[in-house]
């Protein structure tokens, strides 16, 4: 069995109108993780617990996600990075944290990048794991992107069409989103994947991450050309990390692409695919733990 974070405290937090299943441990300076599709907080049971000797370790499933809440409109402005960023504020308020680092993977970094556009004033350190912005994403679309990405437009379709197929099948959907997108020595654990796939046999819970998709491509995209269109960028220094093999690092000059949303970039390539912090969680560790103490690599 997977290490399943069993030494973490866990609650619901009420953040207004989701509750937030949250996990805690640790003492010191607060970081929040933030997980990625198709996953919940779950998927940094390998690196939160060596953090969490040094930091006050928060790790929470997203709205929709996990053990959290379902937004009852399952519109996608109840899911844009915008509501999202405010429900790891309502968690860090709950909690007492009046400043806190963020690290996220996939979506989670996606939320991420919008706390520290909304709240520069909360977030001293900020991390993004095998992510460019989503506006940058959907401004260079190409074949390469769209095979290779596809389930962003899959999932984004305005019919139901999505929650149908997947709801058929939500295992082998679940399966599907890791099979090919790690590195040659890395194998999800079957009851990790259980764990994940369990959420996707809820109904509601496939319409919230569709949802998740659908703000991406249009409430999401609306809020970061805004923000571009002001010159806000990020202040707080940056980290970007993306998989030496995955299709981020493949195709894109990270720290170039993310110079131009952030003033202060640091770039390191990870020894993985996407799922970087479950493909090697020594060295994400290790990058994190140095970062987050430092706010620069050695």
């Amino acid at each position: 069995m997977s290490d399943t974070l069993e030494e973490f405290d866990e609650q619901l937090i009420d953040t207004g109108d989701v509750s937030i299943h949250v996990r805690t441990a640790g003492s010191g300076p607060a970081l929040l993780l933030l997980h990625g599709y198709p996953e919940t907080s779950l998927m940094w049971r390998n690196v939160a617990p060596a953090l969490a000797a040094d930091f006050t370790v928060v790790a929470t499933d997203l709205r929709g996600y996990g053990r959290s809440g379902v937004a009852d409109d399952p519109a996608p402005e109840s899911y844009s990075k915008r509501r999202m960023a405010d429900d790891q504020i309502g968690v860090m308020d709950a909690l007492g944290h009046k400043t806190f680092s963020v690290a996220g993977h996939d979506r989670g970094a996606r939320v991420a990048h919008r706390l520290g556009l909304d709240h520069p004033s909360r977030v001293e350190r900020l991390a993004v794991l095998d992510i460019v912005p989503t506006l940058h994403m959907f401004d260079t679309v190409d074949r390469a992107m769209a095979e290779t990405y596809f389930h962003w437009f899959f999932l984004s379709q305005p019919s139901d069409l999505p929650e149908r197929l997947i709801n058929g099948d939500p295992d082998g959907w679940i399966a599907s989103r890791f099979r090919g997108r790690h590195g040659s020595e890395w194998t999800i654990e079957g009851d990790v994947l259980a764990q994940y796939a369990s959420v996707f046999a809820q109904p509601s819970r496939v319409a919230a991450t569709c949802a998740d998709y659908r703000a991406a491509a249009t409430v999401d995209l609306e809020h970061d050309r805004a923000s571009m269109a002001a010159g806000q960028r990020l202040t707080t220094p940056l980290l970007a990390m993306w998989g030496a093999t995955s299709y981020v690092g493949r195709n894109f000059d990270v720290p170039a692409v993310w110079q131009a949303f952030a003033e202060q970039v640091i770039g390191c390539a990870a020894p993985s695919d996407h799922y970087i912090p479950e493909e090697a969680p020594v060295f994400t560790t290790a990058v994190l733990r140095e970062f987050f103490s430092t706010g620069h690599l050695a």
